[in-house]
């Protein structure tokens, strides 16, 4: 990964270069754990506008992949944080249309592209993961841009008179000017999920770029504070839907991956995995070994209690391919340490439980390669977190009730959650036992099976299971949420 920073000043009475230099380079320097082996920075006094990068190398090691970088026909400069993986086949569809380059890098060809082609439709047609920030010299227009995922992070704000825009928050908060306001919003969407979603973030006046999202901003909506934002893609919507056996699914599914996988080989250093021996992991490194004419390399935390240790199973794939396996143990002492650098490392609220473990092993791997593969998303693309059919067989199972049996319900559970006795609450124990459930927190199952049955809404009822809170904008002192997503469409 890489590391972009920069800002736009407002000011009618001109542009002192110093103040922009010391700006600029004071977000680039907080981002050099993000790009350790190189970085640079770019000043157009003239608009007051400071880029700032800061580089992992991984595609064109020489000089000519260094950013700021700038077009061939001088009018655009760009900095960028992530990888174009079909850039090759961009590069050359481009190299037909008269483009020559000067190295190898999928910057260049990004670059190219944006110029060729312009910004919008240029960044409809990368295949990548990728936060990037070009500023167009002719037009006094700077344009940020964000992966379809979101896989790279962008937030963007105004510092006093400033546009400012960094991979992370904590380059923003280099500058003097900048308050730290909490946002209780973004606490609110924290208590709901553990994390804060785009496009708010934990300070009050600062924003994360929506994926799929080009935001352009130019002399007028600098006045006014407001990006013009354009949605470049959306996922496929049910309508979209493909007929195929199971077997055809299977194959076509095959197809994919291994494509997917081969374009991310693309790299001039060295390149791994992590492998944990689950479903999603395994089969990375499964097409990876595949495509690859030696063993490549795998990495794995183990845990020396029993009940958290993936390292056997691991191991046994790892056998099974034929990789070139590395295997670390780490005890709880170890993994305590990480906890005071958590909120340094996330810069804003973060709960999920991997994330201990996630950086343990980044640590282990990057000892040996700079580039590292995982299976991150399998879950929520193939349905496999174990709520996805609890919360559904739940929804089926309290549709055999009329809506009001339901609410009088709810409310039963409601009191038996606030009121009961302690002795009726106990009573219960048994009864979760036969049907299976968790024994743990008897009250607090029935607060949330009465907030849930209340709902008429799948959506909502989703909501209420899925949420680590049920009513976070009281916990987070009258924020607020924004709108339901009813599906992904609606992103």
């Amino acid at each position: 990964m890489c590391g972009i920073a920069g800002l736009w000043e407002l000011e009618e009475a001109g542009h002192e270069t110093q103040p922009l230099d010391a700006a600029v380079r004071a977000m680039a320097a907080r981002l050099v754990h993000r790009g350790p082996d190189d970085g640079d920075h770019w000043i157009d006094a003239g608009a007051g506008v400071a880029l700032g990068h800061r580089r992992l190398a991984i595609l064109d090691l020489s000089p000519e992949g260094r950013q700021p970088m700038h077009s061939s026909c001088g009018r655009l400069v760009i900095v960028s944080n992530g990888e174009i993986y079909n850039y090759r086949e961009l590069g050359r569809e481009l190299a037909a249309q008269g483009v020559s380059f000067r190295g190898s890098s999928d910057t260049e060809v990004a670059l190219a592209a944006i110029a060729r082609w312009g910004l919008d439709d240029a960044i409809a047609r990368f295949n990548g993961m990728f936060a990037i920030a070009v500023w167009d010299r002719g037009e006094h227009r700077l344009s940020l841009a964000r992966d379809r995922i979101g896989i790279k992070p962008l937030y963007f704000g105004w510092v006093g008179r400033r546009f400012v825009f960094a991979s992370e928050l904590k380059a923003i908060a280099t500058l003097s000017s900048f308050d730290r306001e909490i946002d209780p919003n973004g606490i609110a969407e924290f208590f709901r999920f553990g994390y804060v979603r785009p496009p708010l973030s934990i300070y009050r006046g600062i924003r994360a770029l929506q994926p799929a999202t080009i935001a352009h901003v130019d002399c007028e909506s600098l006045v006014q504070r407001e990006p013009v934002s354009i949605r470049y893609w959306k996922p496929p919507s049910g309508s979209d839907r493909v007929e195929m056996t199971a077997d055809e699914a299977a194959v076509e599914l095959e197809t994919l991956l291994s494509s997917s996988v081969r374009l991310r080989m693309a790299a001039d250093v060295p390149l791994g995995a992590f492998l944990s021996g689950g479903i999603d992991s395994s089969l990375i490194v499964a097409l990876l070994q595949k495509e690859s004419r030696r063993p490549i390399q795998t990495f794995t935390i183990g845990f020396h209690e029993d009940g958290y240790d993936e390292a056997p199973y691991a191991a046994a794939i790892s056998r099974h391919l034929g990789t070139e396996h590395t295997e670390v143990y780490v005890t709880a002492q170890e993994a305590m340490e990480v906890v005071p650098r958590l909120a340094e490392i996330w810069d804003e609220p973060f709960a999920d439980s991997s994330q201990i473990p996630t950086y343990l092993i980044s640590k282990v791997a990057r000892s040996a390669v700079t580039v590292a593969l995982s299976g991150d998303g399998g879950d929520e693309l193939f349905g496999g977190y174990t709520r996805y059919p609890e919360i559904s067989r739940e929804w089926q199972r309290s549709r055999v009730f009329p809506s009001p049996v339901r609410k009088t319900l709810a409310k039963v559970s409601n009191w038996t959650a606030r009121s009961a006795p302690e002795s009726l609450v106990g009573a219960a124990v048994p009864i979760f036992r036969l049907l299976g459930k968790p024994t743990s927190n008897i009250r607090e199952r029935f607060r949330w099976r009465a907030h849930a049955w209340e709902q008429d809404d799948f959506v909502e009822f989703y909501f209420r299971h899925a949420s680590f809170a049920v009513n976070p904008h009281v916990e987070a002192l009258l924020g607020s949420e924004p709108a339901r997503l009813r599906s992904p469409c609606d992103l």
